[in-house]
Order: C-alpha cells, then structure tokens, then sequence
C-alpha cells in the first residue's frame, strides 16, 4: 500500500467456495464498529465474474463496495467523497481466485505506473497464495495419512464410542484448511454394522443411535501415550491393560485407586502419567515396597520418589527453545504474555523458567503468568483481556490449549498475524492457525514415543531386573543436583508454516509424525516368553459434555435421506428441499446455516452417517465434501472395528457364563454317574451310567484309589448295569482300574454284567483276567463279605402285637 500514492484502504479477498472472505487488510478499523477480522465472510463469490478479462481494473463506488462486502462497516461517512475502490483481479493458472481492493481518492483508474503496481501487487499475491494452496495440499494429506494412523491405532483396540466421535471430529477439522465446522455428530443405526447383511423392518420402525460430542477442541496428547503403550505390547508380546482417569475433580484419585488394585493383583509394573504427584506418591511408594517398579510419563513425580524412571519432556529445555523462538519473533522487544493451566504445576513451572532464562538479557518483558486452572472460559477471558489492555508483543502458550486461546482472542481484537504466538503441542485448531499465520511457531512433545518406551523399560526390568535395565540412563537434574530418578528425554519438534534453519515445515512434521508411528508399530522386539502384565495408568480429556440418545429413525429427516440413498447430502437450513425436515429445522434454531450428512459404510451398506453443523453459509463445497468424504470412509473401518470388537466381547462374555454353567453342570453329571456309596466296613459300591471313555476312565481312577485310601476298603464292587456299552476298550479301561486297586491292596468285583453284554465281549475276544464278575450287586455284595469276614443275617419281620 505505501507503494501507491494516495491509496487511503486496501484488502485482499479470497474465493471460498461460493463466497468471499477478507484475507487481508490495511486501513479498514476506522470504518468498523470493531477490529477487523481475517477469513469474514465478504459477499458472495460471484462478484468475481466481472473481472473476468485479462489484465483488468474495475472501479466502483467506495462507500458501495463496503456496504456490500465489509461486514459491520458503520462509520461509511468518513469515506471521502468521490472515493473510488480500484478492483484488480488476482488469478492463479488463469483462474480469477480473488480482487485486490484499494480505495482511491480522486476516483480515477490508475494508469501507467500505478497501475503496473497495482498488477504486480496482484501477482505477488497470486504467487503467494497459490504457493499457500500447493502447501496446504500438501499439509492436508499429510494429515489424511495421521487420520489414517489413529484409524489403525483404533483397529487395534478396544475404542469406546466417546473415543470415536473425538477421533472423527479431529479427523474431520484436522484435514481442512481451518475449523468451520461448529459441531460434528456421530449417528449410528441400533442394528449396525453387519457386514452388509441387509437390515431388519423397514425405516419407521428402526432405531438409531446418537453421538453428540461437547464442543471442545479435542485432546489426542493422552491417547497417543494410550496407543504407543498398546503398540510397545503387541510387539513384547505381553498385556498392558490401560486405565485412564479424567483431567477434572476426581481424577487424581481414580488414578491413586488404579495403582492400588494393580498392586493388589500384583501386576510385574506400572506406568502412570501423575495428575498430582503428591497424592500418587504414597501409592508409588507402596508399589515399590512390593516389588513393583513404577516409571512416570508426562510428569516427573515429586522429590526423591520411589518412582524409577521418569520418561517425557524435558520441559526447562523445551520452554527454552520456545523463548529463543519468540526472541527470534520480536528482535525489538516488546511485551509476552504468558497463561498456563496451572503455575504450580511442574510441568509448567519448568516450562515457564526455561522461557524466562532464553529470553534474559534481551528486550523482552516476560509478565507475570496467568492460569485458568483447566477453565476453558476463563481462559478466553483472560487471553483477550491480555491482548486488549495489555500492549503485549508476543504471547506464550504454556500447555496444549492456551495457544488456540491466544490466536482466538488475536482474530477477535484484529491482531491476527501481529501478535507473535509461540505455544505447545498441536491441536486441531493449532495446525489450523499455523496455517493462516495466526500461530507462529509449536513445541510438540513426542508423547507416542513415551508411551512405547515406558512399557520398553519395565519389560525389560522385569526380565533383567531394575538395576540392570536403569544402567545407563541419566538422572534427573533437579534445581541443579541430580537425583536418584533416572530421566528418557524423548525429545520436542519445533513446527512453524515453513521450514527455517531452527524448525520443521508443518505439512513435513506431519509426514514425519506419520511415519514415525507406522515405523514403530511394524517393529518387533524381543519376546519374554512368559506371561507379563503392565498397568498403565493415563489420563483423558474426559466425557464432560458427551451425550448418547436413542431415537426412532424418520424416513424424511435428513439422516433417513442418507440412510436410504447411501449418498452424502449438503443443505442450506434456510432454502432447499430439506429446509423442512425435522433435522434441518432444528439445526436451524441453534443458527445453523450448513447442515451435511455423509454415509458411512460396511461391506457396502450404509450404516450410519457423520453429521456435521456450521454457522456459516455455503460451507461445504463439492472438493470439500469429497474430502469429508474420504475421512468418512477410513472411520467406517474404525467404526466397524469398534463394533465388531463390542460384540465379540459381549459373545465371549455370553460364551464364558455359559462355558461355567456348562462345568458346573458336567461336575455334577460326573459326581452322579460315577457316585462312591460305602455299603458295609471296607466296601465300596462305584456304579457307571453312560460311556467309559479314556478321559472319564482317568477321574473313574483317580476318585476310587482316594476312596480306598481313605476308607481303607478292601473290596471294590464296580456295578456296569448302566454302561451304554462294555466293549473291549471299556473292558480295557476297567483292567486298568483293577490294576491300580490292587496296588493299593484292594480287589475290584465286576457286577451287573448282563448277558448282551457277556456276549459282545466273548465275541471280541475281551479277556478280563484275574478280575472276578458277578451278575448281579446281591452276588456281589456276599462275595465281597466273604473276604472281609462279614456275613449276611436274615431275620424274620417282627409280627403285628
């Protein structure tokens, strides 16, 4: 603008699907009732077909053109009169794709030398922004391909609904060029997914399920720890059973909870990711106490802990590097606001006194923290009301959210891009406002790589013992004196838009990320070979907000639409064919103005759909909507997975009971078929119902030598009245059975032997032997008084008196 004598204003606008929005300013705040805001909708699109021909400059009214496509525009009198805006197209690949504006006062075309500025502004941001598109191509399947990895990350675990619907918000926002997207729904029909087996009733009588997630930007730092543990013990070969507490009230206690039923059940090691060190640390202690070794992540434990390991971030480096970055930034100083979670959280504390000492000895005025103590609202508050009376410079994002906090407040108060923001991690909105510029540069922990390599370590404490696998290891350097814990640095990634000298790319940090998990989920480590079993205790973002309803399913709603069709469907709330549904009406009342439906599948069939809401009109385009689509389809694989695992776990469950009732069933089939009755001193009766098979033959053997030995019996009468068959092999297993007895000094009486029965084993050729029969219990009975010296009294029935 300073090249263009007399240009007062000046903006950049962008085609955005059916509308235009401002990407750029200068000039314009005197006009607004309040600070101009990048990415506001500008009018529609269409006001781009009058620059069609090449190397044209259009003019129009100035106070015209800001009523059409200023938003909130009030104060239109101080525009001069006469004043002109000059339209020069910007074109990339010969496509119109936006309109340089400047107002002009004296209402003429520039001509000659201003006008070949003008052209060659226009050009520089044609070459800007398609280099911009080209990068954001590249950043977004970059981050298809990390959906693609939660996708299988979530195949390979047990992953509830709530973890779902996050995974497909973050799936959904992450892989767009910003966030548009107010709110996404996961609905889900009762009786799905099935494989593509076709469903039951018709649509007015089936049933559907829906996800409603809480609008919150979502955590995916403490899944990734989940999933690097998960995938360190299927490559071990060992359990690790996963526990996660909520970040809100209560959760420190859970966690204190999960330790001790570990303990109890004497789990071989525990890995935990300490909300409050102090309340865990007893819990720790008691574990060591019992032989269990405990590694921290995330967060060291407190001072002198029994804990062995802490494996994670070292913070006071990594908030170092985070004040050279914004040194860096601002090489003239200036104000740096500063808000955390928590100050008295180590974590943040250490993050915060590295900041400090990278900036020492330079112009930069580090203010006093502010902490919103995990209050997402007060968290705003506070960024805003910093960046509105604070003069701040530079702002620093202590934890994961504050940085999203900062760039929100920046775009609300119209310093977006000049508020130079340095922050950690990479949430959704994060990539997004490095992308548009609003973010400047991230620290991103390697959280995955904590997970692995704690459950690495305990694996190999177990097999080597702890002394043997800490060989090596550095200690912990605490206020400058080590200690006796011993410390894995997993290391951070500086990410900025593009690569500097310092910092990664983020669209190639995304590959990298990527990769790195692909890479280490393919490794295979060597196995212990016996049974090991770790507790990790994590945490979540928690399901605050996370709401689950049953409904009928309605033909005509805009889910039964994309049910019955198994195709995506986009609709303005306000006109279209759908404006009526009940759906669409309702979205409309929450200001919705783009409601769309995409199916999800299973073996071809449509069995659920993502719903997604936005406040915006024309929200979605059909490159978008191929996008959202394509996310759609690598959910459904995860979906399905989720599904399929619940019900597997719900047959296994069914099949368990039913395998023990079954048991406890055969147990007593087994104590009535072949019952022990002492009929007299040193006497035994074992009748057989059923079949003699070698499995029962055993328990027949091993339940009458313990009776002989207790009951010192000397004679044995097996009644085979009610054996379906006495063959050779059945007559083999008795010989057996007399064998045994009379090692014991005891002698075993065949009885009830019926004549089919003595011809079938004549006409086998069976040979019993030494083994004495008898046909019948009576003739039985007396042989066997015969050899203990009993006899038989018959007494006459006393008569009547």
């Amino acid at each position: 603008m300073a090249s263009l004598p007399h240009a007062q204003r000046g903006s950049l606008l962008t085609r955005d699907g059916e509308r235009l929005v401002h990407r750029a300013s200068i000039g314009l705040d005197g006009l607004l009732a309040s600070s101009p805001q990048v990415l506001v909708d500008a009018g529609p699109a269409s006001a781009l077909s009058t620059l069609e021909s090449a190397d044209s400059a259009r003019v129009t009214a100035a106070a015209a053109w800001y009523r059409a496509h200023l938003p909130g525009a009030s104060a239109l009198h101080l525009v001069p009169a006469g004043a002109v805006v000059v339209l020069t197209p910007v074109r990339v690949q010969g496509q119109t794709i936006g309109v340089l504006a400047v107002e002009q006062p004296d209402g003429q075309v520039p001509s000659g030398e201003r006008r070949a500025r003008l052209l060659s502004l226009a050009n520089s941001a044609a070459t800007a922004l398609e280099r911009r598109e080209l990068y954001n191509d590249k950043a977004q399947s970059a981050q298809e391909v990390r959906v693609l990895e939660a996708v299988l990350s979530a195949v390979a675990a047990r992953t509830s609904p709530h973890e779902l619907v996050e995974m497909i918000s973050k799936g959904i926002k992450s892989v767009q060029l910003r966030p548009q997207w107010g709110s996404v729904h996961l609905v889900l029909l009762s009786d799905a997914p099935r494989g593509g087996s076709s469903s039951r009733g018709g649509a007015t009588d089936r049933e559907i399920r829906v996800y409603h997630l809480p609008r919150r930007p979502p955590v995916a730092y403490w899944n990734n720890i989940r999933d690097g543990a998960l995938v360190a013990g299927r490559s071990l070969g060992i359990n690790v059973d996963v526990r996660t507490a909520s970040t809100s009230a209560g959760g420190d206690v859970d966690q204190r909870e999960f330790l001790d039923e570990g303990i109890d059940r004497r789990v071989h090691g525990i890995v935990v990711a300490p909300i409050n060190p102090e309340i865990l640390e007893p819990a720790i202690r008691r574990a060591t106490t019992a032989g269990i070794p405990v590694v921290t992540v995330d967060t060291p434990p407190v001072n002198d802990s029994s804990a062995t390991a802490y494996i994670g971030t070292d913070n006071v480096a990594a908030g170092r590097l985070a004040g050279q970055l914004m040194a860096r930034l601002l090489p003239h100083g200036g104000k740096i606001g500063v808000q955390a979670f928590s100050v008295g959280s180590i974590n943040c504390m250490e993050r915060i006194e590295g900041f400090r000492a990278a900036v020492s000895g330079t112009s930069l005025d580090v203010q006093p923290p502010a902490e919103d103590l995990y209050n997402l609202s007060e968290a705003l508050r506070l960024s805003r009301e910093a960046v509105e009376a604070g003069g701040i410079a530079g702002a620093f994002g202590v934890c994961a959210a504050n940085g999203p906090f900062w760039g929100v407040a920046a775009r609300a108060l119209g310093r977006d891009g000049k508020l130079k923001i340095v922050t950690f991690d990479l949430l959704n909105d994060t990539i997004a406002m490095l992308r548009e510029g609003t973010i400047h540069a991230a620290i991103v922990q390697r959280e995955h790589d904590a997970g692995y390599r704690a459950v690495q370590l305990l694996h190999d404490m177990v097999l080597n013992g702890v002394e043997a696998a800490l060989a090596g290891l550095p200690a912990r350097v605490v206020a400058g004196r080590e200690s006796t814990l011993r410390f894995i640095d997993t290391g951070v990634d500086v990410v900025t838009l593009e690569r500097t000298p310092w910092s990664l790319a983020l669209s190639d940090y995304l590959t990298l990320d990527a990769t790195r998990k692909a890479t280490t989920r393919r490794r295979r480590l060597a196995q212990a070979g016996r049974p090991i079993e770790l507790l990790v205790a994590g945490l979540n973002a928690g399901e605050e907000g996370f709401r689950e309803e049953r409904a009928p399913l309605d033909a005509g709603s805009l889910v039964g639409r994309v049910l019955s069709t198994a195709g995506s469907i986009i609709v303005d709330t306000h006109s279209g064919e759908l404006h009526n549904a009940p759906d669409v009406v309702e979205a409309r009342g929450r200001g919705v103005h783009t409601l769309v439906g995409v199916p999800l599948f299973a073996g071809g069939t449509a069995f659920g759909v993502i719903v997604l809401e936005s406040e915006r009109r024309a929200a979605c385009s059909l490159e978008e909507l191929a996008l959202l689509e394509r996310v759609a389809d690598t959910m459904g694989v995860a979906i399905e997975n989720a599904e399929l695992v619940h019900r597997i776990t719900e047959r296994t469950h069914e099949l368990e009971q039913a395998n023990r009732h079954q048991e406890s069933l055969l147990d007593t089939i087994r104590e009535l078929s072949s019952p022990v009755v002492p009929i007299a001193r040193s006497i035994l009766v074992m009748p057989i119902v059923g079949t003699m098979d070698a499995q029962r033959s055993g328990r027949f053997i091993e339940s009458m030598l313990q009776d002989i030995t207790e009951r010192h019996a000397r004679v044995v009468l097996v009644d085979v009245t009610g054996m379906a068959v006495v063959d050779a092999a059945s007559a083999e297993h008795l010989m057996r059975a007399a064998r045994a007895a009379r090692l014991l000094g005891a002698e075993v009486v065949l009885v009830g032997i019926t004549p089919a029965a003595a011809r079938l084993m004549v006409e086998q050729g069976v040979d019993l032997g030494s083994v004495v029969t008898r046909s019948t219990l009576e003739l039985g009975f007396a042989y066997a008084l015969s050899k203990t010296g009993g006899q038989i009294t018959y007494r006459a029935a006393p008569g009547p008196r």
